[in-house]
C-alpha cells in the first residue's frame, strides 16, 4: 500500500531537490497514518511471547501470553513468567509487563506454560500449568483484583494427577453459572469449578473426554487423533466450540490449528475442521476473542528475529463465522486493522 502511495506522490511532481523533500515528508505521514489506523505483526515484538490468552473486560482487551527466555536452559522451552498486555483498539497496546512468576509459586519450579484468565464476582483468576517439584504437571492458580494482576498463589495446585497431562487449561463460566476448567495433553480432560474458581466438584471428579476420530479426526498425536494440547474452550450463539492445537496424519509433523463443536457443555464433540494450517513452528495455541463487533483468532509463530520453536511470537487475525457457526480456515495474516 504504501509502495502505491508513494508512486502516485512521485508519478505527479517533477524530480526537483523541493519536491523531493515534500514526498519524504508526506511519507513519513503517510507511515504515521498507517501505524495509526494498522498494528503490524507479531502484537509483542520486544521479547518471545508465546500461547496467546485474550480477556474482554469492560471496554479492553487484556492479552495474557507466557514468556520465552532469549537464553535458554538445556536447549528446551525456557519460561519462568507470565506477562499481560491490554488495548481498546487493537492498535495501541499497554505493556503491563510481568504479572505472576515461577518465583510467587513456592511449590512450583519450573515450565510457566500456557495460561488463561477469567473474571468472577469482581475477581480475577489466572489458570497455569507448572511442573510441580518432585513431580509432574499441575495447573496453578493466582488471583487479583485488578486483570492486570499483580496475582497472588493460592499456594496449592488446583489440578494435580500426579501425571504430565495436566497442562493448558482453558475455563469458561457458562449462563447457569456453572464453571469449567478443560485441559490436557495428550487427552482431553475437564473438571466441573465451584463458584470461589480455585477448588473443583470432587463428586465429579476429574472426567475424561473420549478421543475419538469423530470428535477429533484422525491424526498421528498419542490417541490416534488430531487433538494435541493447548485447548479453548467457549460458547457462541448457543454453540459450544473446543479450539486446539492438533496433529495431521503422518510423521513429523508441525501443530495446526483445528475445532471441534457440541450442543453441550462437556460434549460429545464433533470435528468442525482445520481452523489455520501447520506453518514452520512446531507449536501453535489458539485464543479467540469477540471484542467490539469483531471476532479475532490469536495464535503464534516464529516470526520474530531469531524466532525459533523456543523463540515465538504472539500474531492476530480477524476471522468471521459462517451462517450455521462453522469457520473457514483462516489465514495467517500481517496484523488487523485498527476498531473503535
Amino acid at each position: 500500500m504504501l509502495l502505491l502511495l508513494v508512486a502516485g506522490i512521485s508519478g505527479c511532481r517533477k524530480k526537483t531537490e523541493i519536491t523531493e523533500i515534500t514526498e519524504i515528508t508526506e511519507i513519513k505521514e503517510i507511515t504515521k497514518m498507517e501505524e495509526r489506523t494498522f498494528h503490524k505483526n507479531p502484537i509483542i515484538k520486544d521479547i518471545y511471547t508465546a500461547d496467546p490468552a485474550p480477556m474482554v473486560y469492560g471496554d479492553t482487551l487484556y492479552l495474557y501470553t507466557t514468556h520465552d527466555e532469549d537464553q535458554l536452559v538445556n536447549n528446551f522451552y525456557t519460561m519462568n513468567d507470565w506477562r499481560c498486555y491490554s488495548t481498546k483498539d487493537m492498535v495501541n497496546w499497554t505493556d503491563h509487563g510481568k504479572i505472576f512468576s515461577l518465583d510467587d509459586i513456592s511449590w512450583a519450579d519450573d515450565r510457566a506454560w500456557a495460561p488463561q484468565c477469567i473474571e468472577r464476582n469482581g475477581r480475577f483468576y489466572l489458570y497455569c500449568p507448572v511442573h510441580k517439584k518432585n513431580g509432574g504437571m499441575a495447573i496453578a492458580v493466582g488471583i487479583a483484583d485488578n486483570p492486570a494482576g499483580p496475582f497472588k498463589d493460592i499456594t496449592h495446585p488446583l489440578i494435580d494427577e500426579g501425571d504430565w497431562n495436566d497442562i493448558d487449561p482453558t475455563v469458561f463460566i457458562d449462563d447457569d453459572g456453572q464453571a469449567y476448567l478443560y485441559f490436557g495433553n495428550p487427552e482431553l480432560r475437564y473438571v466441573l469449578l465451584n463458584e470461589d474458581m480455585i477448588s473443583y466438584n470432587k463428586e465429579v471428579g476429574i472426567q475424561k473426554i473420549p478421543m475419538t476420530e469423530k470428535a477429533f479426526a484422525k491424526g498421528s498425536h498419542n490417541t490416534g487423533t488430531s487433538y494435541g494440547e493447548g485447548p479453548w474452550f467457549y460458547k457462541r450463539n448457543g454453540l459450544y466450540y473446543m479450539v486446539y492445537a492438533a496433529f495431521a496424519e503422518g510423521e513429523k509433523r508441525n501443530e495446526h490449528l483445528a475445532y471441534s463443536t457440541s450442543k453441550s457443555p462437556t460434549g460429545p464433540w464433533t470435528y468442525g475442521g482445520v481452523l489455520m494450517e501447520e506453518g514452520p513452528c512446531f507449536t501453535n495455541h489458539p485464543g479467540i476473542a469477540d471484542f467490539k463487533g469483531h471476532s479475532y483468532l490469536f495464535y503464534h509463530t516464529d516470526e520474530l528475529p531469531s524466532g525459533s520453536l523456543f523463540h515465538r511470537s504472539v500474531c492476530v487475525a480477524e476471522f468471521t463465522y459462517n451462517a450455521d457457526g462453522s469457520i473457514k480456515t483462516i489465514e495467517k495474516c500481517d496484523g488487523v486493522s485498527k476498531v473503535e
